[in-house]
């Protein structure tokens, strides 16, 4: 081993993780059927990592004592979610491991920075413009109209993002988001969406996932199917040339998911990154001999990365809070759990969440076959049951 290279953290060591959310329960999950300790840094007493978890320090992301406190107890510190602050993210560093790092992350954060990272990379996307002031809404081009208005900042399922086909529409919406900082992006005739989970070492190997094809539905991921035939095999190959592209021009340490749009024409234009587990990766954990936790596991405790592989055909259903009510109501009632279960190659992933809310992730259900046509029809009656609209 070269002498520069750190040593791996070994199974017995401590793996922290700021957020509490599904994707940090899941991680801690991993992380401990692979034999780690884990400390999850969230304030909700409630939430679903800090209850599975070893350690759970319930204070906010910014506070100097939280955070010394996960820096005591950790060998190394990895994040949930992409709105972390960046200066909590620094001083952990100066402690720890911290996988990604302060600088990826923030580029996730803002969309004009990440567009740029897009274009500096050599990664088709949607042509933009950034209004920050008057004068770049003034000058924004025709060209770009009908487009999508979309705040630089905090902006996830949906949230934050304006359709707009006029100037007078930009207008509007830019004054009603605050006059914050925005990136407009012109509207591309979609054919459909995909994604990839790219997974990068300290020594910056990279190994992939399968290309996942995407439906979503009111800007959240409704379905994912991933099979031999999902996504045309040209563009699934550009798609992984261009996630690691990416990940490489970041110096990414982690599991990074890189969204796409594949245009009717049939470009492929990079869409988004998330810098941590993606929702769309779920089904590895079912359909893979190395789940996207598990990966990044890996990577922030420096073991090996071993290129996954996908034994089954798959396709995940994203859980919304709206299941557990009766259509067209607020009457509570529990999902026919016992009857999607019936059915095969089922697998129910519940969040731990205390209450259900509409559009609120509660889980998802992993649906495994050995032929993609059967995991669609069991997909199918499994969202019949559940009554999430067909697809």
């Amino acid at each position: 081993m070269n002498p520069s290279t750190p040593q791996p953290l070994l199974p017995g060591s401590t793996l922290g993780v700021l957020g509490g959310g599904q994707l940090g329960r899941m991680f801690v999950h991993a992380a401990q059927a692979m034999g780690y300790f884990t400390a999850v840094l969230d304030a909700d007493p409630d939430s679903p990592a800090g209850l599975v978890s070893h350690h759970h320090i319930r204070t906010a992301y910014d506070d100097a004592q939280g955070l010394a406190q996960l820096a005591a107890v950790s060998d190394a510190v990895t994040t949930e979610f992409e709105n972390v602050p960046a200066a909590a993210l620094d001083a952990l560093a100066a402690r720890r491991p911290v996988a990604p790092g302060a600088a990826a992350v923030a580029v996730a954060q803002d969309r004009a920075r990440e567009k740029a990272h897009f274009v500096q990379c050599g990664v088709p996307c949607a042509p933009y413009a950034v209004v920050d002031t008057p004068a770049q809404l003034a000058a924004v081009p025709d060209a770009l109209l009908p487009g999508i208005l979309k705040t630089a900042r905090m902006g996830y399922d949906g949230k934050g993002q304006a359709r707009v086909s006029t100037r007078a529409e930009l207008a509007a919406a830019w004054e009603q988001m605050g006059r914050v900082p925005c990136v407009l992006e012109q509207m591309l005739p979609l054919a459909l969406e995909c994604s990839v989970i790219v997974a990068r070492g300290q020594d910056g190997q990279c190994v992939l996932l399968p290309v996942q094809r995407n439906l979503h539905r009111q800007g959240i991921l409704a379905v994912t199917e991933v099979y031999e035939g999902n996504v045309p095999p040209v563009l699934a190959k550009q798609a992984q040339t261009a996630a690691i592209s990416i990940a490489n021009g970041l110096q990414y340490v982690g599991v990074l998911c890189v969204e796409f749009f594949v245009l009717q024409d049939g470009r492929l234009v990079v869409n988004e990154i998330a810098p941590r587990p993606h929702n769309s990766g779920h089904y590895s954990q079912n359909a893979c001999d190395v789940s996207q936790f598990e990966l990044q596991v890996r990577c922030m405790a420096g073991l090996p990365l071993t290129p996954p592989r996908q034994h089954s055909p798959a396709v995940m259903l994203n859980l919304l809070g709206d299941l557990w009510f009766a259509p067209g109501g607020d009457t509570p009632r529990t999902p026919a759990w016992d009857a999607v279960l019936a059915l095969p190659g089922t697998n129910l992933h519940l969040y731990g969440k205390r209450e259900a809310k509409r559009g609120r992730k509660m889980g998802h259900l992993n649906i495994t076959a050995p032929t993609a046509e059967a995991a669609r029809s069991t997909a199918l009656q499994a969202a019949a049951l559940l009554g999430i609209a067909p697809f």
